[in-house]
């Protein structure tokens, strides 16, 4: 019997055995990868297998080496990078979807689905009737979202910018605190990382409007030609919203295209308390949100949403190739008949962005809805914020906590204020380093106003209660322990300040 037909005879068992091994995972009782590399690392460093040793083995090693030294980012106290571990649903999809789907096209239930997840996602998520395509994050997500103003703003002047390329000096203008897949898409589309005009925030680390029309005016008086502008709905190092409406309306005056970075924080829409911050977000051209961060999909998943996608096959399309468009039914008819998926692409995303390949990533977004809808979704966003202030509130309380900006979604950003220190940035590293090796509560660091904060991001679907009690205990206690260190004279090298 052939290698394959066995596997596939057996596909269900060893799918149960990588499911009970992911289950033990999920436990979270495993130290940290790196500590165990000694373990796993000479059983995996081997050279090319001249003869397989069989689906068995591989699925041993899976089971016993890889999955438990993986990453840590599923843990609940992992509020670092603004990515999580995929929930359930999310899995079983993707899983389904890389045997019965392998690509999205093709007029198939996946293909089907595709469209149907991102129009329930648009609903979600405020964006009415915006049609989208997905890609693989918001590095992409935003490159096709500036791809299509590259082509608006070209194509207002006679020029088409995906044929011919570009011909004269171009200016984006987004916040200080953009994203830098913004620069990053600025120069993959040939516009230049120095076309990004970064403009001033005011103290909420919002974009200031006046200073946007100030860059704007002077531009246009030097013959810069406006290609976007960019807002932030919920900016990654903070979680600040610039206000929608008002730059909507310089973009709407001026005829420039508005791209709204939503990536991880449109999803915060769904809170009542901040809905009102997202006013205007109708008026965007474009506007990005990740699944894969607070929504809880694997990792892989964005969405770019355009009111009409035509102008996205104009700034992506692909020449046509026979070895594609000649496998299609041919007709003479004006509708061509089909009596097979294999005779239509279906909806035709691979000319909406920049992928052929792509996996089918709307089965995804349509699992997590169906298990828990709209409400369920909003429920999560709440209780992520409520950390947030939860985690702000303790800080104001407690006399060794500094809250350096009121928290808007659920990013708080804060540091520890120890006695008789003068290089705040140095103690919070350190106790930051200390806090992580003890692999339980996991957030990043960042700089506000240039000091140096420690930013847990609350968005895992599996961190919820008790863990803003725990981080906050477990920082105390690192902090007093360093505190007391430096004050018996700094014998450990570690905290010498």
């Amino acid at each position: 019997m052939s290698t394959e037909k066995a596997e596939l005879g057996r596909l269900q068992t060893l799918l149960a055995q990588v499911g009970a091994g992911l289950d033990e995972y999920l436990r979270f009782e495993h130290a940290d990868a790196f500590v165990n590399r000694a373990a796993w690392q000479p059983r995996l460093a081997q050279p090319l297998p001249r003869t397989g040793e069989g689906i068995d083995a591989v699925t041993r090693e899976l089971v016993e080496t890889l999955i438990p030294n993986g990453q840590p980012i599923s843990k609940p106290g992992f509020t670092g990078y603004i990515v999580t571990g995929p929930v359930t649903a999310s899995v079983l999809a993707s899983a389904a979807a890389s045997v019965a789907s392998p690509a999205r096209y093709l007029p198939t239930a996946f293909n089907l689905v595709e469209e149907l997840s991102l129009e329930w996602l648009a609903e979600l998520l405020g964006l009415g009737a915006m049609k989208g395509v997905y890609s693989s994050g918001g590095s992409v997500a935003n490159l096709v979202g500036l791809g299509a103003a590259r082509q608006h703003a070209f194509e207002k002047i006679g020029r088409d910018p995906a044929l011919h390329g570009v011909d004269r000096a171009v200016r984006i203008y987004a916040s200080e605190e953009c994203h830098h897949t913004i620069q990053r898409s600025a120069g993959v589309l040939g516009l230049g990382r120095a076309s990004v005009a970064l403009i001033a925030c005011d103290e909420g680390k919002r974009m200031r409007v006046d200073a946007l029309r100030r860059a704007l005016e002077s531009d246009l008086r030097d013959g810069i030609l406006p290609v976007a502008i960019v807002a932030n709905a919920g900016a990654t190092n903070t979680g600040a919203i610039d206000p929608i409406a008002e730059i909507g309306e310089v973009a709407r005056a001026h005829g420039i295209w508005y791209h709204v970075d939503g990536a991880y924080g449109l999803p915060g829409i769904l809170d009542p308390r901040v809905r009102g911050l997202y006013r205007g977000i109708e008026q965007a051209d474009s506007v990005i949100t990740d699944p894969h961060k607070w929504l809880g999909a694997a990792v892989g998943i964005a969405a770019t949403f355009v009111h009409e996608r035509d102008i996205l096959e104009r700034a992506f399309t692909q020449e046509a190739s026979d070895y594609l468009e000649g496998t299609l039914e041919q007709s003479d008819a004006d509708e061509p008949r089909i009596e097979h998926s294999m005779d239509d692409f279906g909806i035709p995303y691979f000319n909406y962005g920049l992928e052929l390949s792509s996996p089918c990533r709307g089965v995804v977004v349509w699992a997590m809805l169906r298990e828990i809808g709209a409400e369920g979704m909003r429920e999560r966003i709440v209780r992520h914020n409520d950390m947030a202030r939860e985690l702000a509130a303790r800080c104001r309380a407690h006399e060794r906590l500094e809250l350096l900006l009121e928290p808007t979604l659920s990013v708080c950003c804060f540091r520890y204020r120890p006695a008789g220190v003068d290089d705040l940035d140095e103690f919070n590293r350190r106790l930051h380093r200390r806090l992580v090796r003890e692999n339980q509560y996991l957030p990043s660091t960042t700089r506000v106003d240039g000091r140096l904060a420690l930013r847990p991001c609350f968005l895992g679907a599996r961190t919820g209660e008790g863990q803003v009690e725990g981080l906050v205990d477990a920082i105390l206690r690192i902090g007093a322990g360093l505190e007391t260190e430096l004050s018996d004279g700094g014998q450990n090298a570690d905290t010498q300040l």
